[in-house]
């Protein structure tokens, strides 16, 4: 199973503000056509802006308090954001979260075309996201 850092996610109330910012500070560039793989019809319609520095993702999102509500789970992504880590094992991280008796939200393909997205905290609640591209 591999899992490498992926994005970050930022949430605000004000994405074009944040997204100058961090384009004006890290020369940060626009990720062509992945606001095109959205789910907007899955509890979050929200501004996101997609950002790269060449290798590391920065997804500045509209913060939502209820997105954890509406999709019935107990972390909420969207609140105060997350860090993410992409992997090619899905199913062996939910194993090694259960065996080390850790929570996790399993949000199958949400957010993001084809993304199947898990979401727990470490023990100070930071979020950690981690998902498989490629799933249906």
């Amino acid at each position: 199973m591999k899992i490498e850092l992926h994005h970050i996610n930022i949430c605000t109330k004000n994405v074009p503000e944040l997204d100058r910012f961090y384009r004006a500070v890290f020369g940060l560039e626009t990720i062509e056509g992945r606001e095109n793989n959205r789910n907007l019809d899955q509890g979050y319609s929200g501004s996101v802006s997609f950002l790269t520095d060449g290798c590391t993702e920065f997804h500045l999102a509209t913060q939502d308090l209820g997105v954890g509500h509406r999709m019935g789970h107990a972390v909420n992504p969207l609140e105060r954001g997350h860090i993410a880590f992409r992997t090619d094992d899905i199913e062996a991280v939910k194993k090694r979260l259960t065996e080390l008796d850790i929570p996790f939200s399993d949000y199958g393909t949400w957010a993001m075309g084809g993304w199947h997205q898990i979401f727990f905290q470490d023990p100070e609640g930071t979020i950690v996201e981690i998902h498989q591209p490629g799933c249906e």
